[in-house]
């Protein structure tokens, strides 16, 4: 996985003071992104260990909320695989820090694709995407459209796009918007 940028402190990408990992890989392509150059999986710079040393020593600081990914697409095939393994060692070693996650796939899409055609590597990405997601606070989804930018939002940029409280809709079994 490749990445262009770990920032911090950061209050743009989600509730209270963050760290965000930019990484590199986006399929959807959004017509006026704010973020092209991190559309190929190819640009930016390997995701090594230390740039996972860097997240977990910001994550130490007491008035850090979390950590925010962002992108590209974390749920791109080339970054889905890698951004579990971080999550799950956030969690670990930081269980109280939160995690949100940008993406242009639907809560839908993820939790409940529609299945064709399908090989073993595809069901595969399904699946690690619904773990993925399921082990976030924060999923904000769907795609940027241009037509519906709306600069008063908070944490999104197109009215379509929702800040869904991921463990409140599992429970429920019925999307929760955040409540910030």
């Amino acid at each position: 996985m490749n990445y262009h940028n770990i920032t911090y402190p950061d209050q743009n990408n989600g509730d209270g003071l963050r760290i965000v990992l930019w990484v590199a890989g986006c399929e959807h392509h959004c017509t006026n992104c704010q973020n092209q150059q991190t559309w190929s999986p190819q640009s930016g710079i390997p995701f090594d260990k230390n740039a996972m040393n860097e997240i977990l020593n910001e994550l130490k600081k007491d008035y850090i909320s979390g950590i925010t990914f962002s992108g590209g697409d974390p749920l791109h095939p080339k970054n889905v695989q890698n951004v579990l393994k971080i999550v799950d060692e956030i969690r670990v070693s930081y269980p109280t820090k939160n995690i949100w996650l940008y993406t242009g796939y639907t809560w839908e899409q993820i939790m409940h694709p529609v299945i064709t055609d399908i090989n073993s590597e595809q069901l595969k990405m399904l699946q690690m995407r619904k773990e993925l997601v399921s082990k976030c606070n924060v999923l904000i989804d769907g795609r940027y459209v241009d037509e519906l930018r709306d600069i008063s939002l908070h944490w999104r940029g197109s009215s379509n796009q929702r800040v869904i409280n991921v463990q409140e809709t599992l429970k429920q079994k019925q999307i929760v918007l955040w409540e910030s």
